[in-house]
């Protein structure tokens, strides 16, 4: 017994072998129960404090198995949930299956050559299973979701430290770097949840919006086909030859404009740092907080309690992802129709895939939750009659041209006023000067103040140094053999 082999040992002593015994690997399971039993005398409840010493013990066994840092966040779990709902009624791809879209996909390239200018892929495009997709896809989700997780886990950090009586801070320090990871563990597995789901829900590579695929990539998900065309009431060849063509689109332009796939990506990034997790709401948790009953903290998760409200910057830049993802599935609705206008039920298919981005699937609500972010271009409609007026006016190769570029891209006034970029893209195609706008005044104001601020300046510095007055014209005339130089009254 522990008492019986130290007597003279305090209470403070058990609690910090029984620290370094949990936290060191024996996870409760060599602790002699009179240790426990003592901690009674400091007000610890022994069950609760080995129920979170397992808990963290094991989040870092599943760390330094995966090879994480221990205060970093395991994604690990993300991808074993991911690929557990994915793969649990996934099918294989049949070779009927790949015929068929190999067949779709070299039909729709060629039409797509003559609707745009922007090039081919350079990889054959690909049918993947869920489970290809979540392997794939995986690694950009976790870049996007990798702020709103550490938030999370930070927060957790801080009310454990609040939490603390003032006397245990000390004995229980090391303990904030675990919370750390169970908090993000969790995050990392409610997102994997998401991810597996929406493996269920996603018919192609660019179906989400953002570039979730490997560079150039672009790929469709059989299975997923079959249910989307379930009730289309329109035939398997002309549903193929559609989407084929959408995702060839989508994946060409992010191919063509190199620069685009990080525009977004950070845009998204930018979002998702602004976001701070309500610590009232994790207080009030930790009060009643059970760690073998973790499934009030994950509802919180899920349901984005713990998100609050948007600031003003981030409703700025939700609005600016917004008009950016609609400016490009824009472009990607008009491109599309053109390049598949020999189909009879493109209309009606395009019209069933736009309300089904308008709307969007239980996976990806529960990733605005998760996340705080909705990914749906809510001015779909507007940017696509903005790039068919463009298209109708200046033709493909001047409409696509705007992509060469960060700073010929379309804005959000553009799609407001077509009719200016229209202006802009004709006096360009002439070669004569685009006409001014509000940005050109205040550049030349800008402009105008600056070399009105030099031009000052260097009047006063003409004022404060006497070479340059006309005194030194006269000691010019001397040096010319005048005779003036021995009658000039001033000092040498």
């Amino acid at each position: 017994m522990a008492d019986d082999e130290n007597p003279d040992r305090s209470g403070e002593d058990e609690f910090q072998e029984l620290l370094r015994n949990l936290l060191g690997g024996a996870g409760g399971a060599g602790i002699d129960p009179a240790q426990l039993e003592g901690l009674s005398r400091m007000g610890v409840d022994p069950a609760m404090l080995q129920q979170i010493m397992g808990q963290m013990q094991a989040a870092f066994t599943q760390s330094a198995a995966a090879g994480g840092a221990p205060d970093g966040i395991d994604w690990s779990g993300a991808k074993t949930q991911a690929l557990h709902l994915a793969n649990r009624d996934g099918l294989g791809i049949t070779a009927g299956d790949r015929t068929e879209f190999d067949q779709a996909f070299a039909l729709a390239t060629l039409w797509l050559s003559e609707a745009t200018t922007v090039s081919d892929l350079a990889s054959p495009p690909v049918a993947i299973t869920r489970g290809q997709w979540v392997e794939q896809t995986l690694p950009v989700w976790q870049e996007l979701a990798e702020p709103v997780a550490d938030s999370i886990a930070g927060a957790l950090t801080s009310v454990l430290d609040e939490q603390t009586p003032e006397e245990m801070r000390q004995l229980v320090a090391g303990a904030g770097a675990f919370m750390r990871r169970i908090g993000g563990s969790m995050f990392a597995a409610q997102l994997g949840g998401v991810i597996g789901r929406l493996s269920l829900e996603v018919v192609s590579g660019g179906d989400v919006g953002i570039p979730l695929m490997p560079d150039g990539v672009a790929a469709i998900l059989p299975q997923n086909f079959a249910d989307f065309g379930r009730d289309l009431e329109v035939t398997d060849d002309q549903l193929a030859l559609y989407l084929a063509t959408r995702e060839l689109a989508h994946a060409r332009l992010f191919r063509h404009a190199k620069w685009l796939r990080l525009h977004v990506i950070s845009q998204v990034t930018d979002f998702a740092r602004g976001i701070h997790v309500d610590t009232s709401a994790l207080e009030d948790l930790a009060a009643r907080f059970d760690p073998s009953q973790p499934e009030e903290l994950r509802s919180l998760l899920e349901s984005g309690a713990l998100l609050p409200q948007r600031t003003p910057a981030q409703e700025a830049a939700l609005t600016r992802l917004e008009n950016l993802l609609a400016t490009i599935e824009g472009w990607v609705d008009v491109v599309t129709a053109d390049a598949t206008a020999r189909l009879p039920e493109a209309p009606k298919i395009a019209e069933a895939v736009r309300r089904r981005r308008a709307v969007g699937g239980p996976a990806e609500q529960a990733m605005a939750s998760l996340v705080g972010l909705e990914l749906r271009p809510r001015r779909l409609r507007e940017a696509s009659a903005m790039w068919r007026a463009v298209t109708d006016a200046v033709g493909a190769a001047a409409r696509d041209s705007l992509w060469d570029y960060p700073d010929l891209m379309p804005g959000p006034g553009d799609i407001d006023d077509p009719a200016g970029l229209i202006v802009r893209l004709r006096a360009r195609a002439a070669g004569e000067a685009p006409p001014r706008d509000a940005m050109d005044d205040a550049l030349d104001a800008l402009l105008a103040e600056a070399a009105a601020d030099e031009a000052a300046s260097g009047e006063g510095s003409d004022g404060e140094n006497p070479a340059d007055g006309g005194d030194g014209a006269d000691g010019g005339d001397s040096a010319d053999g005048g005779d003036t130089a021995p009658d000039d009254p001033r000092p040498v």
